[in-house]
């Protein structure tokens, strides 16, 4: 079985990694990667890397004529915030056909998407056709509290102080990504008020409805490409072991996701799928620091997962990826 895919907005940060990792992916066929900016252009013109690996072109086709070939399975959405609704509104997708969307458009529950977090709602998922990808820091926090909101035990305020490289803020050049700017520098952003404590927020209540607790939630830019960090904490009544145990029972047959008896860092996890999750108990509060690739768990990697578990594969098929330690 080979699965027929297209991506709308593929010149992106996104839409890049998605090519990486479904132009290797053994039951996939990308049948077109759209972009208005790069129309005509052969993919590794932009995503230079991928020289040698795929001769497709970006089509600046209409998408009408695009999606209405015939044996289309899935398209993946990479546009941007706000693009995706307009899309959507503009085109009269078949449920024959699946959307996956990498941007915040569709993320609140109300909407007709799937929210598509495979660690919180994989039945859902596996009966969807439209499925709202979640964020990238949204993601990594989300699994580090999913254990605790089960379970009943998130009884008191959150404080998050979270890290992400600069590939988080997209493509485009903007003064805070440039690198006479970036490197060598830290700064705060959206400091209790960043866009994904919504969603956050969402998917605690979903385990836990009784979940009314503040979020505090200060998010950084890093120095740093890719990746990241998370560390989170909030009382705990039980023992560190009680909380490993409660983790790792959560996560047992979820395939990305592990609980690490060693401190934990970003390049462990940086080009991969995985989430690395590493507790601490500290004078009854318990500290778990959660790290992903914002681009692959937080993204590209999560939306292929999603496909899998969409089309009946195996969760990781094409997800088996190499990790960058040093």
């Amino acid at each position: 079985m080979k699965l027929n895919v297209g991506i709308i907005g593929g010149a992106g940060y996104t839409g890049g990694e998605l090519l990486r990792i479904l132009i290797n992916h053994p039951f996939v066929e990308v049948a077109f990667v759209h972009s208005n900016s790069q129309a005509g252009k052969p993919v590794w013109n932009t995503h230079t890397d991928l020289l040698g690996d795929t001769d497709l072109t970006f089509s600046g086709e209409e998408p009408a004529a695009l999606l209405a070939q015939e044996g289309l399975d899935a398209i993946f959405l990479c546009s941007g915030h706000g693009a995706s609704a307009t899309f959507m509104a503009e085109h009269d997708l078949s449920d024959d056909i699946t959307v996956i969307d990498l941007s915040n458009d569709f993320r609140d529950e109300h909407d007709d998407f799937v929210y598509g977090l495979p660690e919180l709602q994989r039945e859902r998922i596996q009966e969807a056709t439209r499925i709202a990808n979640p964020g990238c820091f949204a993601t990594s926090i989300q699994l580090a509290l999913l254990p605790l909101a089960k379970a009943g035990k998130l009884q008191a305020d959150v404080q998050i102080s979270a890290i992400t490289g600069s590939t988080g803020a997209g493509q485009a050049l903007v003064p805070t990504t440039g690198f006479t700017w970036r490197n060598n520098n830290i700064s705060i952003y959206k400091a209790f008020t960043h866009q994904h404590l919504a969603e956050i927020r969402q998917s605690l209540t979903t385990l836990d409805p009784d979940f009314n607790h503040t979020i505090n939630f200060i998010p950084y830019r890093g120095d740093f490409t890719r990746g990241i960090m998370a560390n989170v904490y909030t009382p705990f009544s039980g023992t560190r072991e009680e909380a490993k145990e409660l983790y790792k029972a959560y996560y047992a047959n979820h395939p990305f996701t592990h609980v690490s008896d060693a401190p934990v860092d970003v390049k462990q996890v940086v080009n991969t799928n995985k989430c690395f999750l590493h507790l601490e108990l500290h004078d009854g509060q318990l500290l778990i620091t959660s790290v992903i690739d914002n681009l692959t768990k937080g993204a590209s990697g999560q939306a292929v997962q999603n496909l899998n578990l969409v089309f009946g594969l195996p969760e990781d098929t094409g997800l088996r990826l190499k990790p960058v330690a040093f």
